[in-house]
């Protein structure tokens, strides 16, 4: 199964990635149309969540971000697709961090740190910045695919400009044995998943709306109090990205509980509100809306 995965469709995409990136706009534009019109991929969903976040908008104005929100989320793809054979250089004109030196103080004083991003704006590019910006290295928590050769391929992309990608139950022992060693490190997690249920312990407000929060960055970052940063990103333009850090905690560990989880969702909150076309609407983000024990 995975020989032929890999004679079907992996000589294509591979030979996809080295067309210039306005070359795959061009066929991301087209892919949209498919997508959108023709298949109709989560379009319910995608729907269901504006006008579960956006009441106060017309049925028109949701219907342009959702079209918009849509655009974005195959450019993503075919940025991905990109990220097979693009150079150091390339990535490098295309990510760039406002203020590095915030996080110089930190690695000066040896210590490790946290940040906590979103499914915005391109999640899967934005690490590479850090290994070419800070004197961190980045490890960054993912979930393995089902696929062992697509997650494989996956895994090599990702690592290809030093990051560290760690499957989630690998991640909290990774850190601990780094801690011991005196390893300096930054730490990534996408916080802003759904969690299962009967891993809930802890429902706050997202977009005004009552759901289960995912703590599991807040627990390790108060468990060794380190510091927690959000990775603010915004796309500049197509295939350009810029982000910014926003200190949430210094101290986590003497901070009131579940205080840096809702700094969290404030921030993500602010920057989807911002711009919403950039956030990754097609998974059901609130399907636990309603069901919260009393």
């Amino acid at each position: 199964m995975q020989l032929l995965a890999y004679i079907l469709l992996y000589p294509p995409l591979w030979l996809i990635s080295m067309l210039p990136m306005r070359v795959l706009f061009g066929i991301s534009d087209f892919l949209y149309l498919v997508l959108y019109y023709l298949v109709g991929y989560r379009k319910k969903v995608v729907r269901h969540n504006l006008e579960l976040c956006f009441p106060e908008k017309s049925a028109e104005e949701r219907l342009v971000l959702e079209k918009e929100s849509f655009k974005h989320f195959v450019d993503v793809f075919m940025e991905l697709i990109k990220s097979f054979t693009i150079s150091e250089k390339e990535i490098s004109k295309r990510l760039s961090i406002t203020n590095p030196e915030l996080l110089d103080e930190y690695y000066q004083q040896g210590k490790s740190v946290i940040f906590l991003s979103g499914h915005y704006a391109n999640w899967e590019w934005v690490s590479f910045i850090v290994e070419k910006s800070l004197n961190y290295h980045m490890s960054v928590v993912y979930k393995k695919l089902k696929n062992k050769y697509f997650d494989r391929l996956i895994k090599r992309t990702r690592n290809k400009f030093g990051v560290n990608f760690v499957p989630t139950k690998e991640f909290y022992p990774e850190i601990l044995t780094n801690l011991k060693n005196g390893k300096i490190q930054a730490y990534g997690f996408l916080a802003d998943q759904t969690p299962k249920w009967e891993k809930i312990k802890y429902w706050g407000t997202f977009m005004d709306i009552e759901v289960p929060i995912v703590i599991g960055p807040e627990t390790i970052a108060r468990k060794l109090d380190l510091p927690v940063f959000y990775f603010q990103t915004e796309r500049v333009k197509r295939g350009v990205y810029q982000s910014t850090f926003i200190l949430l905690e210094n101290n986590p560990k003497s901070a009131p509980l579940y205080q840096l989880t809702d700094k969290y969702v404030a921030e993500m909150e602010k920057q989807i509100r911002k711009a919403p076309e950039f956030y990754f609407w097609t998974h059901k983000r609130f399907k636990h809306m309603g069901k919260k024990p009393k």
